[in-house]
């Protein structure tokens, strides 16, 4: 196939990546010329790195870097079966690439967003052919991690669908099909990760490094929520949530943080920046955190028992079959389990009192439970 890459950033390399890794003819777009000669030189490093550790071969590497070539203008795309969208998370500014780039591409042309967040029904349908438009959302960094989320919006060609679940399977990814909801399943469903760390901090109940140190030890998570917050950005992180809060007409339960808003403010973005939740320059030493048991548990049952609950309330709503919202937060996020089965594990009781209690403690929707949660 020939692929079409728009967004030159860490995501749209490595879409390109793959697609090239995978036998595509990839050609990738950024408004700033610049920023492609960047990644293309970045991808060569990586690539270079992935020979020396004999992960692929010197003769790989030159077949990737041969199928990658750089368009100066939208007009290059022109000979694409495939489109996929990678910029900044602006609808105003997508929408008005998408209906530029109507102008050059076939008919037959499947345009595709790599938005984490943003409604696929409401990008598509200034489109003049919004049938061909779907989101196809990968995870960062998009060469290693396996999901990607395939969601048609309300006007997409029903097979399309389908069609893009069996091209991203050929690619050996994981995909699986949302409905165009905000933050689809897995911005949705992890946002208690964050956002009840966050919350937690904020009382004073416990210290970044306890509630990262909790989610580790108990939950076996991979990585806390304020590590993975300092990894992922924690502007990018908190524009997600504030995204997924709004979309959602205000919903207690996506409330953002205060905290996250003043890191925001601060440039402290976490790895990028140098310096967020934790201090990564050089020398400087990791706080271990205090150890404390009964604190440990309930910090763990408060975070799980939210995240566990959005989960219901995603199989309640339909928006994934069950095995798709599993598959979606173990490979999306490395989740060490699914959190329907975990829900099972722990007992699905015992989840609805930690809701209640939480409900009863601080009278605030946030903390509601979703109907079905009672009744499993």
């Amino acid at each position: 196939m020939n692929i079409g890459v728009i967004g030159a950033g860490t995501m749209g390399i490595g879409i390109a990546q793959v697609a090239a890794t995978n036998g595509c003819k990839v050609w990738v777009y950024d408004a700033n010329a610049k920023q492609v000669e960047t990644a293309t030189v970045g991808l060569e490093k990586t690539l270079t790195k992935l020979v020396d550790k004999q992960k692929i071969s010197a003769e790989k590497m030159t077949e990737i870097l041969a199928n990658i070539s750089i368009a100066t203008e939208l007009k290059d795309f022109k000979d694409c079966e495939l489109i996929i969208e990678a910029i900044i998370e602006n609808k105003e500014i997508k929408t008005k690439v998408f209906t530029e780039l109507e102008k050059h591409v076939s008919e037959s042309c499947v345009i595709g967003s790599n938005t984490s967040s943003i409604s696929i029904t409401s990008l598509g349908a200034e489109l003049q052919k919004p049938e061909r438009f779907i989101g196809i959302h990968f995870f960062n960094p998009a060469p290693l991690m396996p999901l990607v989320e395939i969601i048609p919006s309300l006007l997409t060609e029903k097979f399309l669908a389908e069609k893009m679940y069996n091209l991203m399977k050929d690619w050996g990814k994981t995909p699986v099909i949302a409905k165009d909801i905000p933050g689809f399943i897995v911005n949705r469903i992890a946002r208690p990760y964050y956002g009840e760390g966050l919350r937690i901090v904020e009382e004073n109940i416990a210290t970044v490094e306890q509630v990262d140190d909790a989610m580790k030890t108990i939950g076996n998570f991979k990585m806390g929520p304020f590590e993975l917050m300092d990894l992922i950005g924690v502007d990018v992180n908190f524009s997600v949530t504030k995204t997924v809060y709004n979309e959602y007409f205000y919903d207690p339960k996506y409330k953002p943080s205060l905290l996250q808003q003043r890191m925001s403010e601060a440039k402290l973005h976490g790895r990028k920046s140098g310096k967020g939740f934790y201090d990564y320059s050089e020398g400087a030493a990791k706080p271990v955190a205090e150890k404390n048991d009964a604190l440990y548990q309930q910090i763990f049952l408060r975070i799980i028992s939210m995240l566990i609950n959005e989960a219901v309330e995603a199989k309640r709503l339909g928006v994934a079959n069950d095995e798709d919202l599993e598959l979606a937060m173990q490979k999306g996020v490395n989740y060490p389990k699914g959190l329907l089965a975990w829900g099972k594990e722990i007992g699905y009781a015992k989840i609805s009192e930690t809701l209640q209690n939480l409900y009863e403690e601080y009278q605030e929707e946030r903390y509601r439970q979703s109907p079905l949660l009672r009744k499993m």
